[in-house]
């Protein structure tokens, strides 16, 4: 009998040291899925951070500028009873200047294609770039015109 109980001591413990094997091996496993899934997040995030960046630069207009080149476009006058005067950034432009000082022909000038809902108007010497609901001043491009 003495036999009998070792050998099923023995089974016994052989079938435990089994089974902690194969859970330590399935957690093992199951950290190395956690791992990928975390490096793929990590890549997809850094991949969305470098997206959004990339959009911003594309959209992203200097505040102020001086032109690299000045233009002849005309004899400027400011509207009736109005001085002329310096704009910056984040300002807004009465609607007054939307009526006959708005630069369509902005490629003429060297200037990029305005985003949508926004448009060139001359100032002075300078060109604004304005929102047209609001007009609220996004840039200004300093001595484009003599």
């Amino acid at each position: 009998m003495n036999k009998f109980a070792t050998a099923a001591l023995a089974a016994v413990i052989a079938t435990g040291s089994i089974g902690v094997a194969s859970a330590a091996d399935a957690q093992s496993r199951y950290e190395q899925r956690q791992d990928r899934r975390d490096d793929r997040r990590e890549y997809r995030q850094d991949r969305r951070e470098d997206r959004q960046e990339y959009r911003q630069q594309a959209r992203a207009y200097d505040r102020w500028q001086r032109a690299e080149r000045r233009y002849s476009a005309g004899r400027y006058a400011p509207p009736r009873g109005y001085q002329v005067r310096q704009w910056s950034y984040g300002q807004r432009i009465p609607s007054y200047y939307t009526q006959g000082y708005v630069v369509n022909d902005y490629s003429r000038y060297g200037l990029r294609a305005p985003p949508r809902g926004y448009h060139y108007v001359r100032s002075g010497n300078d060109a604004v770039l304005a929102a047209v609901a609001g007009g609220l001043i996004t840039a200004v491009i300093a001595g484009l015109f003599n």
